[in-house]
């Protein structure tokens, strides 16, 4: 503890030196630049107008506009308004001069003509626009439910504000027609299995008529599908009898396998050496049966295997009580088994 506490601290001069040729992704906080080309595009524009184009009372108003507009840009004037207006980040306004458009400026502060001009905020934000759901048969004469959104933004804010009335309702009427168009010449499964090729396809639709608006169409996402209550209860239960059947062939594939695993397993136990390995197993087992026990058996496993042929030893009272010539007593030995001493 006392060498760390005597470690002199470094000065903020060294540090800076020390840290001069260090990137600064390998910092624990990495401030990138601001990149213009990722920032708000600049609209800024501005059309030639003649002011001589509204005569005597133009002028006038203009004049008038520019005076009321100085008092008002004032503090403490509360009876002339305030000729600057705030554009916000992510719009772009439209400035008109008597109904006529003829400036586009950028966000920030905009000084207009209170008498004279007037100024229209437009948003070229990406918006999101839930599509109303809507029912649509497929090509099979299935009704389906489909829940669907669209990313779009505006890059034309003079075609999108004096070229359509309502751009919004513009394009989602466009994309339920669409969307009734596409799905209408499909069948069910394929519209359930294909939502990103039917999104790709409405899309490319859209775009057309939605570049003339001055707008782009960023991606369309159909969110669901929804089914009637019998139509769901059809689908789950043709789904369980192929589930059911693809269990029924699993099961006879495993069946058939077995068979010949065991008749491999059987060929391999008809060599001598596996039916020693029985009989000593065989064994094994009658003496762990409980109580005491008298068991013959020969002297070698190979007698049995002689008598028995192929297959599995046995031991029974048929064996055990044969009166052929070939198996005599003395072929066989006693053993006495008191299973419950161990």
């Amino acid at each position: 503890m006392d060498s760390l506490d005597a470690q002199p601290e470094m000065s903020s001069g060294s540090l800076d030196k020390k840290n001069k040729g260090v990137p600064p992704t390998m910092g624990i906080i990495s401030m990138e630049p601001l990149n213009k080309q990722v920032m708000q595009q600049s609209y800024a524009n501005e059309l030639p107008l003649e002011d001589s184009a509204h005569g005597f009372y133009g002028t006038m108003m203009n004049v008038l506009g520019n005076v009321c507009g100085f008092f008002g840009a004032t503090p403490f004037c509360c009876c002339c308004p305030n000729p600057y207006k705030r554009v916000d980040q992510g719009f772009v306004g439209l400035v008109s001069r008597f109904g006529k458009f003829y400036k586009s400026v950028d966000p920030g502060l905009v000084k207009v003509n209170p008498l004279s001009e007037s100024l229209r905020r437009v948003d070229v934000k990406i918006q999101i626009t839930e599509i109303p759901k809507q029912a649509i048969m497929t090509k099979d004469n299935v009704y389906v439910h489909i829940d669907s959104v669209i990313y779009w933004h505006i890059v034309n804010p003079y075609q999108a504000t004096f070229g359509i009335t309502d751009v919004r309702k513009a394009l989602i009427e466009r994309t339920q027609t669409t969307l009734r168009h596409t799905l209408g010449s499909r069948v069910l499964q394929d519209c359930i299995e294909n939502r990103e090729a039917i999104a790709s396809e409405v899309l490319e639709i859209i775009e057309e008529p939605a570049s003339l608006w001055g707008v782009k169409i960023e991606s369309i996402l159909i969110k669901d599908i929804q089914f009637s209550n019998s139509l769901q209860e059809s689908l789950s239960s043709a789904a369980q009898a192929q589930r059911i059947g693809r269990s029924k062939v699993i099961a006879a594939q495993a069946e058939v396998d077995a068979a010949k695993l065991m008749r491999q397993a059987a060929e391999l136990l008809n060599i001598p050496a596996a039916m020693q390995i029985r009989y000593l197993e065989t064994m094994s087992a009658m003496a762990k049966g409980p109580g005491t026990k008298t068991i013959f058996m020969p002297y070698s496993p190979d007698g049995v295997h002689s008598r028995s042929g192929i297959g599995a030893p046995t031991f029974s009272n048929e064996i055990i009580n044969s009166e052929e010539p070939s198996m005599s007593k003395e072929t066989f030995q006693a053993y006495t088994v008191d299973s419950a001493s161990g």
